[in-house]
């Protein structure tokens, strides 16, 4: 029987939602017959990723660490077989910067960001916006819409540059970036390895927030979020979403699975957003959604993706 390890957890700040990703996955991968492990771990050393005996890791982690490269970064040192990209797929994906530039790259639209300027903090009064309103200030390497802020005016930019301020007081090191708000629905469009190594498609998902955005309340807190799997767009723009997402994934480099998020506007132009790397599996996660209607429980999503490392991991060692 396959021993599988799930990590959950993680020092960032989605931590709690990677515990309820990996507690999910924990017990699909069980319904699947896999002899399956939770381990809910913080920042673990090279010592201690290297002590883990299983014969496949999945790890279920969000955010920076987990999911930015790092402990990719260490689980290839070990050479331990595990789910989801390498550590330099796993680094541009977080990177939304990154993203965007490759994207450009590649002709697939884009809002237009830039870095924001952390002295801005200093004098919020004095601080200019650089791109036209609506803005949204987020981190570059942060999901789950932490850390994000919405601005339709001037008023409203400043007060988000003061409690900027504030976070960067609490966590030194983010970075954060100011993108042109593209107001539309909002698609996301999920993606798998099969066994062959080719990236595949699922059936797109809408995203229907009673109120706002999307934000971390929406997605995680309250329960009023519509989800819409197959929405009624056209096909021309539904076949296009599907091939860009595919077209980012592969110049990424992304492996086994990923989550692209879009933006269609009212006019017809759609812009991408993100490509997250390894995307929740909570009860109101999206790839999980979309996978049941190609017929794929979470039991056998997990299962799957776990011979897709263990295959893998077999190809790279002979």
């Amino acid at each position: 029987m396959t021993r599988v390890l799930v990590l959950g957890g993680g020092p960032d700040a989605e931590r709690e939602v990677s515990i309820s990703s990996a507690t999910a996955i924990h017990q699909a991968c069980l319904d699947a017959g896999l002899d399956a492990t939770l381990k809910i771990i913080d920042r673990p050393t090279l010592d201690e990723v290297r002590a883990w005996d299983t014969d496949v890791i999945f790890p279920a982690l969000h955010g920076r660490f987990g999911e930015g490269g790092a402990l990719q970064h260490l689980l290839e040192q070990t050479q331990h077989p595990f789910v989801g990209s390498r550590s330099q797929a796993s680094r541009l994906a977080m990177d939304k910067i990154a993203t965007k530039m490759i994207a450009a790259r590649l002709s697939i639209p884009t809002p237009a960001a830039v870095i924001f300027d952390p002295c801005d903090t200093s004098r919020p009064e004095e601080s200019v916006c650089p791109l036209e309103f609506p803005v949204v200030i987020k981190p570059v390497a942060d999901g789950s819409s932490v850390g994000l802020h919405i601005c339709d005016n001037e008023s409203e930019y400043f007060e988000a540059v003061k409690l900027v301020g504030a976070e960067l007081a609490q966590n030194p090191k983010r970075v954060y970036m100011i993108e042109r708000l593209v107001i539309g629905r909002e698609l996301t469009v999920s993606v798998y390895e099969d066994l062959s190594g080719n990236l595949l498609t699922l059936p797109i998902v809408e995203i229907s927030p009673a109120e706002g955005v999307y934000d971390y309340d929406a997605k995680y807190t309250r329960s009023d979020t519509q989800y819409t799997t197959n929405p009624d767009i056209a096909d021309g723009v539904a076949g296009g979403l599907s091939a860009h997402a595919l077209r980012i994934c592969i110049a990424l480099g992304v492996q086994h699975l990923a989550r692209v998020d879009f933006l269609l506007s009212d006019d017809g132009h759609w812009a991408i957003l993100e490509v997250n790397t390894m995307p929740g599996f909570t009860p109101t996660s999206l790839l999980p959604m979309a996978a049941i209607e190609n017929e794929m429980d979470l039991s056998k999503l997990c299962d799957h993706l776990v011979q897709c490392a263990l295959k893998e991991h077999a190809s790279s060692t002979h």
